[in-house]
């Protein structure tokens, strides 16, 4: 993985000859969207959906999709051929393109399309078996979180407060109500049953929220999506984070005090297994 093969607006070349314009609006304005799809034993893990997210982001910020639903299947087939390692993760990124700076959109643009596969590290046995800790903050961003925007530095931000705590993820509250991490989506377990924060512009909804809400039915656990309070998630038996990387983990301590007794809990471990064997079905 040292120079990689990556894909640069039609062509699969080396990583080391990839170049964009420094006028690129992604690197002007961070106009643009991305997503990141996990691969095991070369399937792609809920292609679809990420493609449906993939085409409502463009969408939402108005730029032409440049590739037909087929074609982008196509591309991530190829990108995914490059890499050899199990797991990994293909990342695909469109940005307006490039045109003189200015704020509002250029005409007659073409987008520029980037795309990258690259070993997927997921969490290790310890982080599993024992859990994290996470830390709270005031959620600052702007209000249409629901695009998978490149425009990251909020998210950025409250990853970098998480790490100069030395935990996990920084979890966060707008006017007293959860929205989500940093790049993870929350989840709150009380007296066995969970919720989590309505799918709207406030959170991105990440593609484990479907996942988790399918596999807490199989397991035969209530789950209800709609307004979380601070104190609902404060007073929480068990708290989980979801992402394509984190797949499933329980925190444990929220600004240094225990979750529940401290352990990941039962609902933590019916679906962190229940996780597995869909990524074994396919």
């Amino acid at each position: 993985m040292d120079n990689p093969t990556v894909w640069l607006n039609g062509e699969l070349i080396p990583l080391s000859d990839a170049k964009i314009s420094v006028l690129d609006r992604g690197f002007l304005f961070g106009d643009g969207v991305y997503e990141v799809v996990p691969v095991y034993r070369g399937k792609p893990f809920r292609l679809a959906q990420h493609l449906d997210r993939l085409e409502r982001s463009l969408a939402e910020i108005r730029i032409a999709n440049p590739y037909t639903r087929a074609e982008w299947e196509a591309l991530f087939a190829r990108l995914s051929a490059t890499c050899t390692a199990d797991p990994h993760s293909v990342y695909v990124q469109v940005t307006r393109g490039v045109a003189p700076r200015q704020h509002t959109f250029p005409k007659g643009v073409a987008p520029t399309v980037f795309g990258i596969a690259t070993p997927l590290s997921l969490p290790n046995r310890e982080k599993v078996e024992h859990g994290v800790g996470a830390v709270t903050h005031e959620d600052r961003r702007w209000l249409n979180c629901h695009i998978k925007s490149t425009s990251l530095l909020g998210n950025v931000l409250m990853a970098q407060y998480a790490a100069d705590h030395d935990v996990q993820e920084t979890i966060q509250f707008r006017d007293g109500y959860l929205s989500e991490a940093s790049s993870s989506n929350v989840w709150v377990i009380k007296g066995g049953e969970m919720f989590a924060p309505q799918r709207d512009n406030r959170i991105l909804e990440g593609i484990r929220y479907g996942v988790l809400a399918d596999l807490a039915r199989e397991c035969g656990i209530r789950f209800e999506e709609r307004p979380v309070t601070e104190a609902e998630v404060r007073s929480a038996d068990e708290l989980l984070i979801t992402s394509a990387t984190k797949e499933v983990l329980a925190v444990v301590t929220l600004d240094g005090k225990p979750v529940g007794d401290g352990r990941p809990g039962p609902v933590f471990r019916a679906l962190y297994a229940a996780y597995q064997c869909a990524k074994e079905a396919l």
